[in-house]
This record gives C-alpha cells, sequence and structure tokens, in this order.
C-alpha cells in the first residue's frame, strides 16, 4: 500500500516525512519546517521517484547467502583464507 506520511508531534517544529512502498517498507525522506505547494510537490516527486525504483523483499536465504558471501569477501580483501567449517 503505497502511503505518503507527514506527522508532527505536539511541540515539535518540523514535520517528518516518510513514503511507504507497496512492500510496506518505510523510507524516511526528511523533515521539513512548513509545507507549502512547492514543498508538497518536491515530496511528492520524491515518493514517485522511490515508488518507480522499488523492489521486492529477498527471501530469507537469498539474504543469508549474500550476508555469507560479504563476510568471504571481507575476509579475502583482509588476507584471511575463507573457510566454511
Amino acid at each position: 500500500m503505497r502511503q505518503i506520511k507527514i506527522t508532527k508531534y505536539e511541540g515539535n517544529t518540523h514535520y517528518s516525512v516518510y513514503v511507504i512502498d507497496s512492500f510496506g517498507k518505510s523510507h524516511h525522506i526528511g523533515y521539513e519546517s512548513m509545507l507549502d505547494n512547492t514543498i508538497l510537490a518536491k515530496i511528492e516527486q520524491k515518493a514517485c521517484d522511490i515508488w518507480a525504483n522499488e523492489q521486492a523483499p529477498c527471501p530469507k536465504q537469498e539474504l543469508e547467502a549474500r550476508a555469507i558471501k560479504e563476510m568471504i569477501d571481507i575476509d579475502i580483501e583482509n588476507g584471511i583464507t575463507p573457510s566454511l567449517d
């Protein structure tokens, strides 16, 4: 469900702006001190950019495999022979 959320807590001077993509991932795009038409247009453009480039979340196994590969790559870069034992 795509959404733009603009919130302001009581007593704060700035609004917090979030964009929610169709997969439910929240993207904090910044703070605004005022909300005029120019600012709202910029927020809408940022939201459209996020929505145009959103990606489905990776399955758990793919995330784990990617993390293991990154750790092995770090070991290789540091001159350590990788071991999967």
